[in-house]
């Protein structure tokens, strides 16, 4: 599998992408991990409560402000904490977790060819994002220094839909303004991708995530920087 040219434009996801949680685990970070431990998630409470919570977050996605974001991921930990009371968390407990998951500027690590790569190809590309995330990845992007590189962005919460929804690719390829066969997107999940490609956009599966998807119907590259040898 090889691209083909002319590409005029990249869209990139952010997570497995760009970046990589620090702990792991996008809903669980090293602060929240001090309150809800790994072991103690492990059974069929935890996971009933963690996947009520997911559909609530799901449901309500379309957001304007970080405080409607934290208000949401309070009521997904305060699901979690009720399910296990064993946990023995208070009120203030919780809102404490939902706040820094929301306001704690550094629970991603960039990873480190990230911005080389995007250096080297801003100003021979239009760059773009096609992300589900939240309001919180705004200040984010500006911290780690990344959000200078991009034209445009996409984020599922300002849409209130998550990819493949053909809405973020139409989303993205409108403020872009290119030809979608001049486009390419990186993502880490084959179905993402391919909701690309039925928009008409070049899909590149990464596999920087560890236990990442295989698949031979898209061209592959291991990190980021592997894209800047892989475009024609």
């Amino acid at each position: 599998m090889k691209l083909h040219g002319p590409i005029k434009g990249i869209f990139f996801d952010i997570g497995w992408t760009l970046v990589q949680p620090r702990s792991g685990d996008w809903m669980f970070s090293s602060f929240a991990r001090q309150y809800f431990p790994q072991d103690k998630l492990d059974n069929d409470r935890a996971r009933a409560a963690m996947k009520e919570g997911s559909a609530y977050l799901d449901s309500h996605h379309l957001l304007s402000t970080i405080e409607e974001e934290e208000a949401l991921f309070y009521r997904y930990y305060a699901g979690i904490s009720a399910a296990l009371p064993e946990l023995g968390l208070t009120d203030e407990d919780v809102r404490k977790v939902a706040k820094e998951q929301v306001t704690y500027i550094d629970p991603y690590q960039v990873y480190p060819d990230a911005i080389p790569t995007l250096k080297a190809l801003k100003g021979k590309y239009k760059l773009g994002i096609i992300s589900d995330t939240w309001p919180s990845i705004v200040p984010r992007m500006e911290a780690y220094g990344l959000r200078e590189f991009f034209d445009c962005v996409t984020y599922s919460y300002t849409l209130g839909v998550y990819k493949p929804h053909p809405k973020m690719y139409a989303d993205a390829l409108g403020k872009m303004g290119l030809p979608p066969e001049q486009t390419v997107f990186v993502d880490d999940f084959t179905g993402n991708l391919e909701g690309a490609r039925a928009a008409g956009i070049q899909p590149v599966l990464i596999q920087a995530k560890p236990g990442a998807q295989d698949t031979d119907s898209m061209v592959k590259i291991k990190k980021i920087s592997d894209l800047l040898v892989t475009l024609p």
